[in-house]
């Protein structure tokens, strides 16, 4: 859910998406998604030890920065419609795969305990992950296209409330 939240919000981040945009975010989420109950679930407990101290603060601030990053953007006096500024670039993309999918580290050492098939339970997730990644792009898209100039602005609010989200689970639960 937190792959359709950001996807929603990247669809947003655009006044009219390209085909391409649509596809990258849910195969950025998608196999990141994949990837990490592997990951885990090969890396054992004692990585996930580590690490499941630090992933909702890893999340917290990843999603943060970029939402802010998102805020403060939506104040600027120019808004040129080509800037260089792309949403689906390499690096942000690769930072919101990693945000959304930290935790799914952890799940995959879970599965490890339960004889649970890891490659069927991991292909499941990444191509769910997949198909609602797009469809929240598309839809973010057409959000974005009637909400102009606020969309980067509640885009970014967004994702922080996610960051916050993961951050206040992680520690509650």
């Amino acid at each position: 859910m937190d792959a359709f939240a950001v996807s929603i919000t990247l669809g947003m981040s655009r006044k009219k998406l390209k085909p391409v945009e649509i596809i990258i975010p849910g195969l950025y989420f998608g196999f990141f998604q994949f990837l990490m109950p592997l990951t885990g679930y090969f890396a054992g407990t004692y990585f996930v030890n580590k690490i499941q101290n630090l992933d909702h603060w890893i999340a917290f601030i990843l999603l943060g920065f970029i939402g802010g990053k998102m805020i403060k953007d939506s104040f600027s006096a120019e808004k040129p419609e080509d800037t260089d500024k792309n949403p689906f670039s390499f690096v942000n993309m690769l930072i919101l795969a990693i945000a959304t999918s930290i935790d799914a580290l952890a799940a995959g050492v879970t599965f490890a305990f339960f004889e649970v098939n890891i490659y069927r339970a991991a292909v499941i997730t990444g191509l769910i992950t997949f198909f609602i990644s797009m469809a929240g792009t598309a839809s973010g898209g057409v959000f974005g296209a009637k909400l102009k100039s606020k969309a980067e602005f509640i885009g970014g609010v967004i994702l922080v409330i996610i960051g916050i989200k993961i951050l206040v689970e992680d520690m509650l639960f």
